[in-house]
């Protein structure tokens, strides 16, 4: 268990580093922003290419990534009929809504887990590519598109966007880092360290200035809880730290036979809680930014018991 808390403290140290900044008023919402862009359009890129090319082939298409599949899969569509159904959000915050209640914190807080609790950094990769791959590339096409739409632009013809539809993913920087991180990883090519380096230097920057940002947003921003109805953002959480690890254990313990130690990681990962690159999204779109800080504030703090109750059924 001292790999969970450890994991937990050092981010919550940082997160705290952005509150008391803005606190100091050292930085503003502008500067909130900024850190946001910077994270989603160079950082981030440059972390995914490292992250993803630096995976085995073999631990990146194993059996896990069935059960990490399932369960994203399983929560996106549980969360999208009830946002869309019973709280009627728009196409946006339904979008910003599923990744609060999919997408794992596999990065910042799942890598070192994974590294202390389970014994493997690689581990994390499969729900790192399902996400990356499927989950975020799918939101942040429609969130483009909805963006695109609010913004006015000119009527377009049928086929300019049906190609617009099927180009976005391949025009968004982090969906085109993984792609290109998927590729050094299947083609077992080495990056020169003239390109390497600067890659895992920049990279190096997008956690701490994501949890930064996230910082700023609980010192200047309502207070956790008051800025989203209860009970949309209890759906979020509940699917996020409840359902998932359940449907990611069934999966691998019922249908894919799955070894305790590979039963014990794929319900690990998929009971993390929400990423932090959530926020980065809805800051960047503007759209259900309160509901992602306060599904990422609550699912970090609720996952804790929650990771140590798995951890001693299935450890």
């Amino acid at each position: 268990m001292t790999g969970v808390l450890a994991g937990f403290v050092t981010i919550g140290s940082v997160i705290g580093l952005g509150a008391l900044i803005a606190h100091l008023r050292l930085i503003d919402e502008q500067g909130q922003v900024l850190l946001s862009r910077v994270a989603f359009f160079v950082a981030n890129p440059a972390l995914m290419i490292t992250v993803l090319g630096g995976t085995p082939v073999t631990q990146l298409f194993s059996a896990n990534l069935v059960a990490s599949i399932s369960s994203v899969v399983t929560v996106s569509v549980i969360y999208v009929l009830a946002a869309r159904l019973v709280f009627r959000r728009t196409p946006s915050e339904v979008v910003i809504g599923t990744f609060s209640a999919a997408y794992v914190n596999a990065g910042n807080l799942g890598l070192p887990i994974a590294a202390y609790v389970l014994g493997d950094v690689s581990l994390i990769a499969p729900m790192l590519l399902t996400q990356l791959l499927v989950l975020q590339p799918a939101g942040l096409a429609v969130l483009d598109l909805t963006s695109r739409a609010a913004s006015g632009t000119a009527a377009e013809s049928a086929r300019a966007r049906v190609l617009r539809l099927v180009t976005q993913p391949f025009r968004n920087p982090l969906m085109i880092s993984s792609l290109l991180g998927l590729v050094i990883s299947v083609t077992g090519f080495r990056l020169p360290r003239l390109v390497a380096d600067p890659l895992h230097l920049v990279g190096g920057m997008a956690v701490p200035m994501m949890l930064i940002a996230y910082g700023v947003s609980l010192r200047l921003g309502p207070r956790p809880g008051r800025g989203e109805p209860p009970v949309q953002v209890g759906l979020a959480v509940g699917l996020k730290l409840v359902v998932q690890p359940l449907i990611a254990w069934a999966v691998g313990a019922l249908l894919l036979d799955l070894s305790r130690p590979a039963l014990l990681a794929v319900t690990v990962v998929a009971a993390l809680p929400t990423a932090q690159n959530v926020f980065t999204f809805a800051v960047r779109y503007r759209h259900g930014t309160l509901l992602a800080r306060d599904a990422i504030f609550f699912s970090t703090v609720l996952s804790v018991p929650v990771l140590v109750i798995i951890a001693a059924l299935l450890g």
